[in-house]
C-alpha cells in the first residue's frame, strides 16, 4: 500500500541520484583528502543529488533575500491599502523559505548531534511558518472577496505568529522528551524512530490542509480582483500536499522497500525541503510581489483630473481658470433678469474670451459724428446781451430770463450778431 502510493517520477529520481549515497571511508573524487566525512556530500562527484541540491538550495537562498529586498522596497509604492497591510506577512512567509532553503545544506551534510537536533526541530517550525502564513493570509482574502475590507495588517501578522508558535511549543517539547526517554541507553537525537519524527508534524500537516480549504471559498466572491490571490495560494497549498504525501511515503515505506533505508533518508527530505520551497517561490511569492504594486480596477483614479491633456502644472492651472471664468460669466448671463426697453451694455457679450474688437462711445467720437437730433441750444443755455428785467438788481444775465423771453410768442425779434451769442456747439467747427 505504501509503495504505490510513491509516484513514479519521484521514485525514479531518487533512483537516479542516489546510486552510492552509503558512507565511504576513503575521500571520494572532488573532496580534499584532509576534509571531514561529514562534509562529503557536499563535494562527492559520484553522488550527483549532493551537489544538484547544494546548486538549487543556494540559488533559492540568494532569490530569497532578493525578493525580500524587493517586497520591503516596493511598500511605498503600494497604492492598495489592503495589499500594503498584507506585505508584513508575505515577509514573514519569505523569512520562512529562506530558513527552508538554509536547513537543505544540514540535511546535505552528514548526520552528528548538531545537525540531527536542528532537523528535527527546524523542519517543521519551517514549514509552520510558511504554512500559517498562507493560511492567515487565505482567512484575509474571504473578507476581502466579499466586502473588499479585510482585517488589519497587524491582525493578520498575529495569526501567523500565534500559529507558528504553537509548532515552536510542540517541537521543543517532543525533542526534550524522546532525548531525555533515551538518557538511559543513547541521547542522540539521530536515533529517533521515523514514525516520531513524522508523528510530530502532524499539526505542520493540519495547517497545509486548513490553508488548502480555506483557499477555495475565496474563489467565489463578488469583488473578483482579490480571486487570483486565493488561486495562488490554491496553487502553492495544492503542490505542497501532492510533495509531503510522496516524501512521507518515500521516507515510511518506499526507503525500506527499496533497500536503501538508512541511505536514502537524509536525501528524501532534502528533496522534499528544496522542492516545497521552489514550489513557494514560483507559485506564490513571485506572483505576489510582481501584484502587490498593481492597481484595482474598483479603485478610483483620484489623482487623474487631465488624463488625455498635458500633465503640467500651468497648465492645469490654466484650464481651471478659463473655465472657471467660463462658467461664472455665463450663469451671470443666465441669471441676468432681460427687459423689453434695457440699454444694451457693451460687456453684455462678453463671455469670457478675448474679444477681437471693443467699440466704447467717447464725447470726441461724438463730436465727429455731428450734432444729433436735439439742438444743443435747447439743451445748453444761450448767453444774451438783453437788459435784466425790470425790477432786478443784478446785472448778471441769467438763464432763466433767457428762457422766459425765448418761450413768449408775441417777442421781438432781435438782430442775432448783437443780441445773441451763439452757442460755440451750435455748428461743427472741427
Amino acid at each position: 500500500m505504501g509503495a504505490a502510493a510513491v509516484p513514479p517520477v519521484a521514485a525514479c529520481v531518487l533512483l537516479v541520484l542516489l546510486p552510492t549515497a552509503a558512507g565511504q571511508t576513503s575521500a571520494p573524487s572532488g573532496c580534499g583528502k584532509d576534509l571531514s566525512s561529514l562534509y562529503y556530500n557536499l563535494c562527492d562527484l559520484s553522488a550527483a543529488w549532493g551537489i544538484v541540491l547544494e546548486a538549487v538550495a543556494s540559488l533559492g537562498v540568494v532569490t530569497s533575500f532578493v525578493l525580500t529586498i524587493v517586497l520591503v522596497a516596493s511598500l511605498p509604492f503600494v497604492q492598495d491599502h489592503q495589499k500594503k497591510s498584507l506585505v508584513a506577512t508575505q515577509v514573514f512567509f519569505l523569512l520562512g523559505t529562506f530558513g527552508l532553503f538554509c536547513l537543505t545544506f544540514d540535511f546535505i551534510v552528514g548526520p552528528d548531534f548538531s545537525t540531527c537536533a536542528s532537523r528535527r526541530f527546524l523542519f517543521g517550525v519551517l514549514f509552520a511558518i510558511c504554512f500559517s502564513s498562507l493560511l492567515a493570509h487565505a482567512v484575509a482574502l474571504n473578507f476581502l472577496v466579499r466586502r473588499n475590507r479585510g482585517p488589519r495588517g497587524w491582525v493578520t501578522l498575529a495569526v501567523a505568529l500565534l500559529l507558528a508558535l504553537v509548532e515552536v511549543i510542540i517541537n521543543a517539547e517532543w525533542l526534550i522528551i524522546t532525548v531525555a526517554r533515551q538518557e538511559g541507553s543513547s541521547s542522540d537525537p539521530c536515533q529517533l524512530a521515523d514514525a516520531d519524527f513524522v508523528m510530530a508534524l502532524i499539526y505542520v500537516m493540519f495547517l497545509l490542509v486548513a490553508a488548502f480549504g480555506t483557499s477555495w471559498p475565496a474563489l467565489c466572491g463578488r469583488y473578483g480582483r482579490w480571486r487570483k490571490h486565493s488561486a495562488f495560494i490554491l496553487a502553492t497549498t495544492g503542490l505542497s500536499v501532492a510533495i509531503w504525501v510522496a516524501w512521507t511515503a518515500m521516507y515510511l515505506y518506499g526507503n525500506q522497500r527499496a533497500g536503501e533505508k538508512p541511505g536514502w533518508d537524509d536525501p528524501t527530505l532534502a528533496i522534499a525541503l528544496v522542492s516545497n520551497s521552489c514550489a513557494f517561490l514560483l507559485l506564490y511569492v513571485i506572483p505576489e510581489v510582481t501584484h502587490v504594486t498593481q492597481r484595482g480596477p474598483e479603485q478610483p483614479f483620484e489623482d487623474e483630473g487631465y488624463p488625455t491633456r498635458g500633465v503640467g502644472y500651468e497648465t492645469i492651472l490654466k484650464e481651471q481658470k478659463s473655465q472657471s471664468m467660463f462658467v461664472e460669466n455665463k450663469a451671470f448671463s443666465m441669471d441676468e433678469p432681460s427687459f423689453a426697453k434695457k440699454p444694451v451694455s457693451p460687456y453684455s457679450g462678453y463671455n469670457g474670451q478675448l474679444l477681437t474688437s471693443v467699440y466704447q462711445p467717447t464725447e470726441m467720437a461724438l463730436m465727429h459724428k455731428g450734432p444729433t437730433d436735439g439742438p444743443y441750444d435747447v439743451i445748453l443755455p444761450r448767453a444774451s446781451t438783453a437788459s435784466p428785467a425790470a425790477g432786478s438788481t443784478s446785472s448778471t444775465l441769467r438763464a432763466e430770463d433767457v428762457f422766459v423771453v425765448q418761450a413768449r410768442p408775441g417777442g421781438a425779434v432781435r438782430d442775432s450778431r448783437s443780441c445773441q451769442v451763439q452757442s460755440p456747439y451750435s455748428r461743427n467747427r472741427w
